[in-house]
């Protein structure tokens, strides 16, 4: 009796970690284009230097409120017009775009840092610790975010760099409630109880057993918190409390291009449109990356 050999179909590799997180990624258009935007601006921010027509603060004494290049008037030396004082618009645009994407970076950098550190500290030390750190965070959630953040700049003083650590303090609940519910989830599994058996310190466990293992919520908050940061500190420029003139930043251009809203309108529309465009791209891009690193949400 002669033996049947079976052919064996060779199955194709599962897609890595990489291919299967952008699959769930570009599955969503609207991340893709946020995630495009961010990128261009981004490019704009790092190579403002050596792509702006003109330096930002530079003034033309003869091209007051010029209006932009395609309308009548206007001049191809300035394609989105100059301002009250003759600077270029486009200019100040791309250098402005350094100072709020750096500005959103910072605080997101900021908040992401301290929040980690006390929800770990109240998800692992829980007791009159958590009890005492949640509280702080609940009374701050209960204050509206920009009167809270105009409070502090007050007390502080008016500065980009007071304004920063405003918005830090502002966003910081959302963080540390994040962390400490990923953080109390997680130390009832059983990788976290081996390790513990195995003789890990708590900062051990802390750092590289229980952190990475809630990273994945944190940057989704992260993402979105940019552009809460941007669309704060340029509310907090408009008022006088942020970034100083003659800075370029586009809350700031917004403060003073206010009393010719009705003479200049572009000297209003541009860094309106400045602000919509990079809080918009960050949260399409927030929201991808919900569906790309949340398993509940991927398609």
């Amino acid at each position: 009796m002669s033996a049947t050999t079976v052919p064996v179909e060779i199955g194709t590799a599962p897609p890595g970690p990489w291919r299967e997180f952008w699959g769930s990624f570009s599955a969503n258009r609207g991340a893709v284009i946020g995630l495009g935007v961010v990128v261009f601006l981004l490019l704009v921010a790092l190579f403002a230097p050596w792509i702006a027509p003109h330096a930002p603060n530079q003034t033309d004494s003869t091209a007051f409120l010029r209006p932009p290049a395609w309308q009548d008037g206007g001049s191809m030396a300035h394609l989105l017009g100059t301002d009250a004082i003759g600077r270029d618009i486009l200019s100040r645009l791309m250098y402005g775009a350094r100072l709020s994407l750096s500005i959103g970076m910072a605080v997101v950098a900021i908040s992401v840092a301290v929040g980690i550190s006390l929800g770990l500290i109240a998800g692992f030390f829980r007791g009159v610790l958590e009890i005492a750190i949640m509280r702080l965070m609940d009374v701050i959630l209960t204050l509206p975010s920009l009167l809270l953040a105009i409070v502090i700049v007050a007390i502080l003083g008016p500065g980009l760099i007071n304004a920063m650590l405003a918005v830090a303090i502002v966003v910081l609940p959302h963080y540390v409630r994040i962390t400490r519910a990923a953080v109390i989830s997680e130390v009832s599994r059983d990788y976290v109880t081996a390790a513990r058996v195995s003789g890990a310190g708590t900062l051990r466990l802390m750092f590289r057993e229980v952190l990475p293992n809630c990273a994945a919520p944190l940057i989704v908050q992260a993402s979105l918190g940019v552009s809460t940061a941007i669309l704060d500190a340029a509310a907090l420029g408009f008022l006088g409390l942020g970034a100083q003139p003659p800075s370029p930043e586009w809350g700031t251009m917004l403060a003073d291009a206010r009393e010719f809203v009705l003479r200049a309108w572009w000297v209003v529309t541009f860094p309106g449109l400045a602000i919509l465009a990079a809080v918009l791209a960050f949260n399409l891009l927030g929201d991808g990356l919900r569906d790309a690193l949340d398993p509940k949400l991927k398609r």
